[in-house]
C-alpha cells in the first residue's frame, strides 16, 4: 500500500516502519526528509508531479512511500495498563474519520481502537494520511463480532460508555477504570444489539437547530473529558 504526505512519512521513518521504496517529487525541497530516507538506505525514486498523482489520490505534498498493508493487533494487545481507556468503532465508514479519530486517540493517550471485519473502514492511505503519522503510535484491533468483543471486555470488568443522542450528560459519567467509549455509524448511530450491550450512553448537550455531530468531533469531545477525568 501507499502512505503519504510529509508528516506520514517522518512518522513512518522516526518508528523504523519497513519501507520497500520512496517515490519523491524531483523538485521536492525537504533536504532533512531526503536525507533520512537516505540514511535508512531505502530505494529512492524521484518523480514529476504527474507520476506522483497517478500514485494516489490525496494531497501527497511531494512524498509517497510504498510500504507493506497495515498490520493489526490483537485484542489483548490493548489490554496492557491496569486501567485501559479504550474506543470502539460501530460500523464507521469514512476514512477521514476514521483517521481523525486515531489522531484524536493518540493525542488523548488512548489505548487502543477497536473496529469490526465487516461493513467498515479499514486503515488505508487515507486513513494513514488524515492521521498525520498518529497511526504509526495507536494500536488498532479488528474483530469478526463486535457484539462479542464487548461482551468479552465486560466480562474483564470493562464499563461501556455509548454515544447517542438520548441518553445522560457526557461530563456526568465517570469514565476512570477500565473503560471503552463506543462510536456509532455516521448515519445510523450505534446499532441495536450494540446499544443494549452499554452501561452508559453519553449524550453531548447542543443548543443549535443540528442535533447531532460528525462521528469524529463527537469522539474527539467524549475522549477528552475522559482524559480530563482520568489524570485529575
Amino acid at each position: 500500500m501507499y502512505i503519504y504526505g510529509k508528516n506520514v512519512a517522518e512518522e513512518a521513518i522516526k518508528n523504523n516502519k519497513k519501507i520497500q521504496k520512496a517515490y519523491i517529487y524531483e523538485h521536492f525541497t525537504d533536504k532533512n526528509l531526503i536525507s533520512a530516507i537516505q540514511k535508512s538506505e531505502i530505494c529512492i525514486n524521484f518523480c514529476t508531479k504527474m507520476e506522483l498523482d497517478k500514485l494516489v489520490k490525496g494531497n501527497h505534498q511531494g512524498i509517497i512511500l510504498s510500504v507493506p498493508d497495515y498490520k493489526y493487533c490483537r485484542l489483548e494487545d490493548l489490554l496492557y495498563d491496569e486501567s485501559p481507556l479504550l474506543v470502539i468503532l460501530d460500523h464507521l465508514e469514512d476514512p477521514h474519520n476514521l483517521g481523525a479519530i486515531v489522531r484524536t486517540c493518540e493525542a488523548a493517550g488512548v489505548n487502543g481502537i477497536i473496529i469490526p471485519k465487516d461493513r467498515s473502514v479499514e486503515v488505508n492511505s487515507t486513513v494513514i494520511k488524515v492521521s498525520a503519522g498518529a497511526i504509526e503510535n495507536m494500536n488498532i484491533c479488528m474483530v469478526t463480532n463486535l457484539n462479542q468483543t464487548i461482551k468479552e471486555l465486560k466480562a474483564k470488568g470493562f464499563w461501556i460508555v455509548g454515544t447517542d443522542m438520548k441518553g445522560e450528560n457526557y461530563t456526568k459519567i465517570d469514565y476512570n477504570g477500565k473503560t471503552a467509549i463506543v462510536i456509532g455509524n455516521e448515519g445510523n448511530g450505534m446499532s441495536k444489539l450494540i446499544e443494549e450491550n452499554c452501561d452508559f450512553i453519553a449524550t453531548i448537550p447542543m443548543k443549535g437547530k443540528i442535533n447531532s455531530l460528525n462521528a469524529s468531533v463527537a469522539a474527539g469531545i467524549v475522549i477528552f473529558e475522559a482524559m480530563r477525568q482520568r489524570t485529575n
